[in-house]
């Protein structure tokens, strides 16, 4: 075994679809690269997106509480220097990260580019192209450190086993196939209406057992998406490492462009994701997944998009554009697919 020299510290401090992001790449790293060990600085929630990975620890950081500001900040500085990183990763690249490289003089610090000129014109349709993913956008600063890393392998996490709560909810002797569906996303004009969701749900329902996914201010919501015997709302009901060990084992997901279906696909699952003001284009689709998996709303009917790189930004007109995309669009591109 190789011993390891070199640690390597990584920061990325949110969010979870960008966290997420990170999983594929890190396998890369750490299987192309055995003399490393990595520690992470993110939030602490999501410490069991890692917990498959031998040499990486997580470094929770407490940006609303000690590690706040300038001073906070100066004291994260003061903890993490005890370990004594040979370099610094910093694949988010925002005014916290950039202060904290700072104080570590002399030390090697790469942070990743995130192409905002190619992105600017993206949305200006100065340039409508497929931009660099921001999986090869991480793998890139591992890069300029000096680290191989090839991303074009099927660098998955594994299958983990389904927690006790799901065998208490859901009849998985029934031997139908499991399909997740997320029908949230951080921005309104990034989801698919739900009354149109409702038609998609109920009509997969007679061949998947279907488990619905948000957070715990979803719930309510996701309840009353719960029109029949296969269809299970556990938003509110798991932990995250549990949620996480649920998805691992799902035939698929339908999700927006957000959280979820980066969380799917560092398992290797298959990911259909619906698209509203936002873009693959952009560089966020899930990893490895089929360009044809990628749901996109009508851009002859709505040619601004992409509005926006992030959908916080689009004209009022465009907020309902994901429903471009007929239910029949996405009944059939999952029947087909998974």
């Amino acid at each position: 075994m190789s011993k390891i020299k070199k640690h390597i510290l990584i920061i990325r401090l949110s969010a979870m679809g960008d966290v997420a992001i990170l999983s594929p790449v890190l396998d890369a790293l750490l299987k192309q690269n055995p003399d490393i060990k990595v520690t992470i600085l993110t939030q602490k929630f999501f410490t069991p997106i890692f917990k498959n990975f031998d040499n990486v620890s997580v470094f929770p950081v407490e940006t609303k509480g000690k590690h706040k500001g300038f001073l906070g900040l100066w004291k994260l500085y003061k903890e993490l220097k005890k370990q004594h990183f040979y370099a610094i990763a910093d694949i988010h690249n925002v005014l916290r990260s950039n202060i904290l490289k700072t104080f570590f003089l002399g030390k090697k610090c790469v942070q990743i580019d995130k192409g905002r000129s190619e992105k600017k014109d993206l949305i200006s349709k100065k340039s409508f192209k497929q931009l660099k993913t921001s999986h090869e956008r991480y793998a890139d600063v591992f890069r300029k450190l000096g680290f191989k890393i090839d991303l074009s392998s099927n660098n998955f996490q594994k299958k983990e086993n389904f927690p006790d709560k799901i065998k208490e909810i859901v009849n998985l002797s029934e031997h139908k196939k499991i399909l997740g569906i997320a029908p949230f996303a951080a921005h309104k004009s990034k989801m698919y209406s739900l009354h149109k969701m409702e038609t998609v749900i109920n009509t997969l329902s007679k061949n998947y057992t279907i488990l619905l996914f948000g957070g715990k201010n979803d719930k309510d919501q996701l309840e009353k998406l719960q029109i029949n015997k296969n269809i299970f709302s556990i938003a509110g009901k798991l932990t995250f490492s549990e949620e996480l060990n649920t998805i691992s084992n799902l035939n698929g997901m339908l999700s927006m462009d957000s959280g979820n279906a980066h969380l799917a696909a560092m398992y290797g699952v298959k990911v259909i994701s619906i698209w509203g003001v936002t873009h693959p284009f952009a560089g966020f689709a899930p990893f490895l997944q089929p360009k044809e998996y990628s749901l996109i709303a009508d851009t002859k009917q709505f040619p601004l998009i992409p509005t926006s790189i992030y959908g916080n930004k689009y004209p009022e007109e465009y907020l309902n554009a994901a429903d471009s995309i007929t239910p029949e669009a996405i009944i059939t591109k999952i029947m087909q697919s998974i």
